[in-house]
């Protein structure tokens, strides 16, 4: 049995804002959400690089006292976004906690921050059992996201928590798609998060892969797939996206804004670092497949594009082995820096804000296109244009691939 799975809602806390409107003038408009990095106590004066895409707006949670124990900053936005998600969604509790309903839902590992409390004190002078908090340990748990959205909202169908770093997200995204489209579940809340972490900025400034020409310019960088770009700017944020088998959002009369149509998951094998280009190109022509497409068939391209040397080049080679110049490509990471384990989910809303718009946004920082990249199609300015299918590009450390394909919804 395979049925049809639509997206009926969204929501994403990013560096350039956490509602449409704030989110598409920064787009339309050239915007970087690309700031100096907040200092710390311990890592920032070890870092070379000064540049983060930091979330500095207010949010207003409301969660309970009793629902806050157990989360820590990546607790926050993931619950944040799920909470967006449902209301906008219309769901009734009933349905909700009715078995049907599940999450996929992840980070790249719990909360950092709190971690790094936890073996502060743990290591200081007088440590004593007794201070330690146990609601720490939910707020550092691999699944602290998923776990917490599933408490906060009573829902008791599948919980998945995928930890595949940058594609975490489009991953949870895909195995949502895949408990819909064979039936296991009726709807389910995909997405991840992740929070401000030096120690993350740190192991990049060690792998010379964080930029570091741009420290006094924080809006020039990253700049994917230009000549002088340096390397990546690591970020935080949050999305979530609500996924529905199409016959039950028909007949609630929910708000359809796209249709997953196809999604691959891969691995490169050997190195756990280094993008490969077979392996990439592998993923693109699974994902073509499982949508049932051919590769002219697609509009748009979000690379994942995270501005290093290596990883464009075989990105774009990649997607010109498999699409030549056919679809336009953009990479987001350009406003905002890499969101970790939320970029799958923020750049699928994005994807959804131009379908709905009829626009495609160009990479921003694209001044001078590097010739190893310049073979696929770049969008130089705000074009208005009409997406019928898009495809979503992610690729993480582990070798880990994915493509997924999002259709127009039908009008």
């Amino acid at each position: 049995m395979h049925r049809k799975v639509v997206i009926t809602s969204s929501a994403a806390i990013t560096p350039i804002g956490n509602n449409k409107a704030t989110i598409m003038n920064h787009l339309s408009k050239g915007i970087s959400g690309v700031k100096k990095i907040r200092d710390d106590d311990i890592v920032r004066p070890h870092l070379k690089t000064g540049l983060f895409g930091s979330i500095d707006y207010e949010i207003d949670y409301q969660f309970s006292r009793s629902q806050k124990k157990s989360l820590g900053p990546v607790g926050y936005y993931a619950s944040q976004v799920a909470k967006e998600v449902i209301e906008k969604s219309g769901l009734d509790q009933e349905f909700i906690s009715s078995g049907r309903m599940g999450v996929a839902f992840g980070s790249t590992h719990g909360s950092p921050l709190v971690q790094r409390k936890l073996y502060k004190d743990f290591f200081s002078e007088g440590f004593s059992p007794s201070k330690l908090n146990p609601a720490s340990y939910l707020q550092t748990l691999t699944h602290t996201t998923a776990a917490n959205i599933a408490s906060i909202f009573n829902i008791t169908g599948r919980v998945i928590s995928s930890c595949t770093a940058c594609t975490t997200s489009s991953q949870s995204i895909g195995l949502g798609y895949e408990a819909i489209k064979h039936g296991i579940q009726d709807a389910m809340i995909c997405g991840g998060a992740d929070e401000l972490d030096t120690m993350t900025v740190l192991v990049f400034d060690k792998l010379l892969a964080s930029s570091v020409e741009y420290n006094e310019s924080p809006h020039k960088s990253p700049r994917p797939f230009d000549k002088n770009r340096d390397g990546l700017v690591v970020a935080e944020g949050a999305g979530a996206i609500l996924l529905e088998e199409y016959e039950f959002a028909k007949k609630r009369g929910a708000n359809i804004l796209g249709e997953v149509i196809g999604f691959a998951s891969s691995c490169n094998g050997g190195n756990l670092i280094n993008p490969d280009v077979k392996g990439v190109k592998q993923n693109l022509q699974m994902g073509l497949d499982s949508a049932k497409i051919n590769s002219d068939d697609v509009d748009f391209i979000s690379a994942h594009a995270t501005s290093t040397r290596i990883g464009d080049v075989v990105e774009a080679e990649s997607i010109y082995e498999i699409y030549k110049d056919h679809p336009s490509v953009t990479a987001f990471k350009s406003f905002m820096g890499h969101t970790m384990s939320s970029c799958g989910a923020i750049e699928s809303i994005i994807t959804l804000y131009m379908m709905e718009d009829n626009l495609i946004i160009p990479t921003l920082n694209l001044d001078d296109i590097d010739e190893q990249c310049a073979m696929i199609s770049h969008t130089p300015a705000v074009e208005e244009r009409k997406i019928n299918i898009a495809s979503i590009q992610n690729f993480a450390f582990g070798g880990v691939n994915t493509s997924l394909f999002i259709k127009r919804p039908e009008q």
